[in-house]
């Protein structure tokens, strides 16, 4: 499953993957992104978090990279993710190469409060 939150005040798009991420989901995920991000100007961070995330169907992969396009087209300032288990590291590193531009940040932290403390100092 996953959860969106849009702070427009704050410029930060929250995403929260939880428990099994089927493709459908994801899918879901991505036109829900596209859409709220319709009128948010270029320049927000973004925060992702896996803590939560026990496993993602491997067909997901081509709506997570929808979700990173979108993020692009926006011209994302960053991209911080809370991923406390590297193995479960679901090929973001790689699809990141391919789909954000050079000009988007992005960071990894073990810890959600490293992550805001990263986010909050940009």
């Amino acid at each position: 499953m996953y959860a969106i939150e849009l702070d427009r005040s704050k410029r930060l798009l929250v995403i929260s993957a939880v428990q099994r991420v089927t493709a459908e989901e994801a899918k879901l995920a991505a036109r829900q992104i596209r859409d709220q991000l319709r009128d948010v100007a270029p320049g927000l961070h973004v925060l992702a978090d896996f803590r939560w995330l026990n496993s993602m169907d491997p067909a997901a992969a081509p709506h997570i990279a929808k979700i990173m396009d979108a993020l692009a087209e926006k011209e994302a300032a960053s991209v911080t993710r809370v991923m406390p288990d590297p193995r479960k590291d679901i090929g973001l590193n790689i699809l990141s190469q391919f789909h954000y531009g050079p000009n988007v940040s992005i960071a990894t932290f073990e810890t959600l409060a490293d992550a805001v403390q990263s986010i909050a100092s940009s």
